[in-house]
């Protein structure tokens, strides 16, 4: 374990890696209470997709931030990246961590990992927060996946790439991740309905007006989980939660939604 601060909100943290079917997965812990499990999107690491949003959460809880397969400072393996196998990934972790239950809360890729661990791992559950998440191939408006088929490492975001650089300067490492992330998305195959309503947990549906996840989809997902909330916030992609690609100049932590998540997980239940 090391300790060493999130700039620049100086959030004192513990880190490690913990080896998990196969892979040597780096997390790091902020903060203490009720567990919160941070699930980046593609092409991320923790600090480029929560950077802005994990001082907040762990002024309240305890907060467990993961990088998964070939992302940020956790290794490879030699087998592509599945979501299902991503949910498997940060179901060891938690019980390598002795963590029997947390909510969790998933961001792009990261929110239809956090629907494979409610399918596949319900009894760690406890709450779910859905940000931006596809559950179908249809979730997506058509030119997604053209622009999906085109994807190149030299069309990755600058800021996703150098935040990669300066955690892992490993530039064979970056493509490793650009390609294996694009080629799960192209691979990508629906969430069969049943799986959807068979979902028992509380969630919360989130996604921005300008989000690559169409509002149609977002009502879908609504619809299918039973139970489920439905928040649309004004904003780009990841906005919401100060994701680096969408931070700008005049960047203000009121505009985060982190209240909005808060109150959700700290409902009682019904």
């Amino acid at each position: 374990m090391q300790n060493h601060n999130l700039k620049p909100a100086e959030t004192a943290f513990r880190s490690g890696f913990s080896d998990i079917n196969g892979l040597h997965m780096y997390y790091e812990i902020y903060g203490e209470g009720k567990p919160l499990v941070l699930i980046h999107g593609g092409g991320s690491t923790i600090e480029s997709n929560f950077g802005k949003a994990i001082p907040l959460f762990a002024k309240n809880r305890q907060v467990i931030a993961v990088e998964l397969q070939a992302h940020g400072r956790t290794s490879d393996r030699n087998a592509p990246l599945s979501f299902e196998q991503d949910a498997d990934d940060v179901a060891t972790l938690l019980r390598n961590l002795g963590i029997s239950k947390a909510d969790f809360f998933g961001f792009s890729n990261g929110g239809t990992t956090t629907l494979q661990i409610a399918i596949r791992h319900p009894e760690i559950v406890n709450r779910i927060v859905l940000g931006s998440a596809l559950a179908k191939r249809n979730g997506v408006p058509d030119f997604f996946w053209g622009f999906m088929q085109q994807a190149r490492l030299s069309n990755m975001p600058q800021q996703l790439q150098k935040a990669y650089l300066a955690v892992n300067p490993d530039s064979a490492g970056l493509r490793v991740m650009h390609d294996k992330d694009a080629a799960r998305m192209l691979a990508f195959t629906d969430i069969p309905e049943e799986k959807l309503r068979a979902i028992s947990c509380p969630a919360l549906i989130i996604i921005s007006d300008k989000d690559v996840i169409t509002p149609e989809h977002a009502l879908e997902m609504h619809r299918l989980i039973s139970g489920s909330e439905l928040a649309i916030i004004p904003g780009g992609h990841g906005e919401y939660i100060g994701e680096i690609t969408t931070v700008t100049e005049d960047f203000n932590e009121r505009t985060l939604i982190v209240p909005l998540i808060e109150k959700f997980l700290d409902k009682k239940p019904e």
